[in-house]
């Protein structure tokens, strides 16, 4: 480590001449910058600490992967800051120590080129999972089958029948967006009808207290029935049947794994990951994980479709004899 009397002494002797000058202080400054890049690069792929930060609406499934990690190399310790999802955009954007962000959608072209001019390089990104959000309604509520257009009419105050709708959020949710770009195609909200929860836990416990309110939320926080939280709140809340419309067999579909895996829920998107490290770092051995068999066995686990390794299932016959 370079100490500032050492750096002191060195300013001294480079008064004794010009060439000596020239010359030591070039060490200082090469010593000083080989430190800061040193400090820069403490982590590895299997160790250190970095801060990652995530969307909310994955934070069951984020946190069973960050523990199975952390389990797997004890010294990696991997810091997720949950937050709606133009928060943990702002992060990735500027601020410089966060190392990843998981939300749902990748990088833009204009936010590439910042990157490019930037940091002299893109981030990497892709989609890891599919996700969706399940409209919930009280355990007690006779609503539980609904069409694209009967939503776009209750967010809009259309409907006959007046309920309060419950998102995560207002303005800077991927659920939010979500509703507005796929449901509502761009028209507003009814905001004397659509409240704001803190969060998705904030949406489920004002479900479960209010037969008249419908909830959007992302599946992977009521959609796990070997989580014995989400078992307890399905007592309390159910998941209400959309409509597939290129579904003849079974035209309404909860937002099952096999429903969201064969699109037929219509209310699906993608996880992805933002990484932005270009060394091999722990973010890059905490991607690797999130892509590879484990990881993607914790996303089909959780009830998502995992995107980079396909899990299908055969028919076999069995010989008794």
């Amino acid at each position: 480590m370079v100490r500032l009397e050492f750096i002191g002494d060195i300013i001294k002797m480079c008064r004794m001449n010009n060439f000596l000058k020239i010359f030591l202080c070039s060490v200082a400054v090469v010593m000083i910058s080989c430190e800061h890049l040193q400090n820069k690069q403490t982590d590895t792929i299997k160790s250190g600490t970095i801060n990652i930060s995530v969307d909310e609406s994955f934070k069951p499934v984020i946190d069973e992967e960050i523990a199975a990690y952390e389990d797997s190399y004890p010294d990696a310790h991997i810091i997720a800051h949950y937050k709606p999802e133009a928060e943990c955009l702002k992060d990735i954007l500027h601020d410089t120590a966060t190392r990843m962000i998981i939300v749902t959608r990748g990088l833009t072209s204009n936010e590439s080129r910042f990157f490019e001019d930037s940091l002299d390089y893109i981030p990497r990104w892709d989609k890891v999972a599919t996700d969706a959000i399940a409209v919930v309604v009280n355990s007690k509520s006779a609503d539980t089958v609904f069409t694209f257009d009967q939503l776009r009419k209750i967010l809009m105050g259309q409907s006959q029948k007046k309920r309060s709708v419950i998102f995560d959020g207002l303005s800077t949710t991927s659920t939010v967006r979500f509703a507005v770009d796929s449901i509502l195609k761009g028209q507003q909200f009814d905001t004397s009808i659509v409240k704001a929860a803190k969060n998705s836990q904030g949406v489920l416990d004002y479900i479960a207290s209010d037969i008249n309110a419908i909830g959007f939320v992302g599946i992977s926080w009521i959609g796990n029935p070997e989580d014995t939280a989400q078992v307890a709140m399905l007592k309390k809340v159910k998941m209400a049947y959309i409509r597939c419309d290129e579904c003849a067999d079974s035209p309404y579909v909860k937002p099952t794994q096999l429903g969201i895996e064969t699109r037929r829920y219509p209310l699906v998107r993608g996880l992805y990951y933002i990484l932005k490290e270009n060394y091999s770092g722990l973010g890059s051995g905490f991607l690797d994980f999130l892509q590879f068999e484990r990881g993607q066995l914790i996303f089909r686990r959780a009830y998502l479709g995992p995107s980079k390794i396909g899990f299908g299932i055969r028919n076999v016959k069995i010989n008794r004899n």
